[in-house]
């Protein structure tokens, strides 16, 4: 009796966090709308100063706009940062690609010497993308020779594919 009042105990705070955490993500998915119309309390001034730091447009000239660009940027990123991390499927790593696409768009908007954002992106995304497409391929034809061999459904085929850490520092920790 004792045993399973623990084992009941213990199952009780791994829904009790995996409820408080989905809660989490459901609420930050929620108020990205909200998020994304910050940038109108912005100054439309060239530099806007605040209590924590100053940010100069340079060449933008407007405060407003420069955080509109990072808006449009940080936003889609944080929703596939949250994609990826709560993603369970086999090919999850392909959305690495999008996500070092705006990390490359947010570092060039911090950039002095760029007047024009989103110039010649692709050029530095050949190589994340020479190493995604390739593995997600191979994870593909492993997929399937498995099918050929087994009498396995593909439900069953991506499960064995899945890395499932235990923790959002555990998935991190699966990368570097």
């Amino acid at each position: 009796m004792k045993k399973r009042k623990e084992k009941s105990h213990v199952t009780g705070k791994k829904l009790s966090k995996s409820l408080v955490g989905g809660s989490l993500i459901a609420t930050l998915i929620a108020i990205t709308p909200y998020l994304f119309y910050l940038y109108e309390s912005v100054p439309t001034t060239r530099v806007w100063n605040t209590f924590l730091f100053s940010y100069d447009s340079m060449d933008w000239e407007d405060a407003q706009y420069g955080m509109w660009l990072l808006t449009t940027k940080a936003i889609p990123l944080l929703l596939l940062f949250i994609w990826f991390f709560t993603n369970r499927h086999w090919w999850y790593h392909t959305l690495l690609v999008p996500i070092v696409m705006y990390i490359y768009q947010i570092m060039g908007l911090f950039n002095q010497n760029t007047k024009f954002v989103d110039e010649s992106q692709l050029i530095y995304l050949i190589p994340v993308m020479a190493l995604i497409i390739p593995t997600i391929y191979l994870i593909r034809a492993r997929i399937f020779n498995k099918i050929n061999e087994a009498n396995k459904t593909m439900e069953e085929l991506e499960d064995e594919f899945k890395i499932s850490p235990k923790n959002f520092w555990g998935k991190v920790k699966e990368y570097f």
